[in-house]
């Protein structure tokens, strides 16, 4: 039986993409966890096997827990991802009076990613930020009828909520990106990416030498992060992705070049390609 840990509680985005990773797999326990270092730190110790975290949203951007544990604080792999859609809804108690909602509860990424919507229709209600769109949920079905919270259908069937308005996201294209962590390595598919955190010299032109060789060995990069690294203002770390198995032979030369050339370098793992289009 293979431990996977989520972020919890029941009826968060998290809880929907765990349980269409694990459909059909048959062999899994799942675990809900209040935070990201939480369940991240109970892979380290061996309690449960997998963790599915949220990386990155396509309107939001990254999911700034998930990278800096990944980079500074364990030495984890990403084995898998996975893409969902995200459709964000504004959830109430039943028979709530749209006009009367003073309070909007969920987690900072959906506020964020319903601001316009926010702004248009609550211009004057109080925005209050809780851990998960689960944990809004579950403290607006507890609460009064001033209160609303935005989630997931999946939310507002596990506590009781009905749907005042659907699909309330500030774009159409709206889609979160989360990565299982274990300590292994996945293995070769064909489609593969691999993922890896460094950090370069303070000096002109550093990372564009660095970019250059994945240029050089034709090997196709789809994203790029900064974060900063946390001992010198102004010294940043770059998350980067590309296209390609760290055994492939052009991959395996373009990184060992970089290894020389970085000051700092973690290998975050290489796994099958996820497609996603959203509709």
């Amino acid at each position: 039986m293979i431990k996977i840990g989520y972020l919890g509680p029941k009826g968060t985005f998290s809880h929907e993409a765990m349980l269409e990773y694990t459909a059909g797999k048959g062999l899994y326990k799942h675990y809900d966890y209040s935070s990201i270092p939480d369940m991240l730190y109970s892979v380290q110790k061996g309690e449960i096997d997998e963790a599915i975290v949220p990386i990155e949203n396509s309107l939001e951007g990254a999911v700034n827990a998930t990278m800096d544990m990944l980079a500074t604080e364990m030495d984890l792999k990403i084995k898998a991802e996975i893409v969902i859609p995200i459709r964000q809804n504004l959830l109430a108690k039943k028979n709530t009076v749209f006009s009367n909602i003073r309070n909007i509860l969920s987690h900072p990424q959906p506020i964020g990613q319903c601001r316009n919507y926010i702004n248009s229709n609550f211009p004057n209600a109080r925005v209050k930020v809780v851990y998960s769109t689960a944990g809004a949920a579950e403290e607006v079905a507890n609460g009064g009828d001033d209160s609303a919270a935005i989630g997931s259908i999946t939310a507002a069937e596990v506590y009781g909520l009905e749907v005042l308005a659907a699909n309330i996201q500030d774009g159409d294209k709206n889609c979160t990106r989360f990565v299982i962590i274990s300590k292994g390595d996945a293995k070769k598919t064909g489609t593969d990416k691999t993922s890896i955190v460094f950090s370069t010299e303070n000096k002109p032109g550093s990372l564009y030498r660095i970019l250059d060789i994945f240029s050089l060995w034709d090997i196709n990069m789809t994203r790029i992060e900064s974060r900063p690294a946390k001992n010198q203002l102004g010294r940043y770390i770059f998350y980067i992705d590309i296209n390609g198995h760290k055994d492939d032979d052009d991959v395996q030369d373009a990184l060992t070049m970089v290894k020389r050339k970085t000051s700092f370098f973690k290998f975050l793992g290489s796994y099958p390609q996820f497609n996603c289009e959203v509709q």
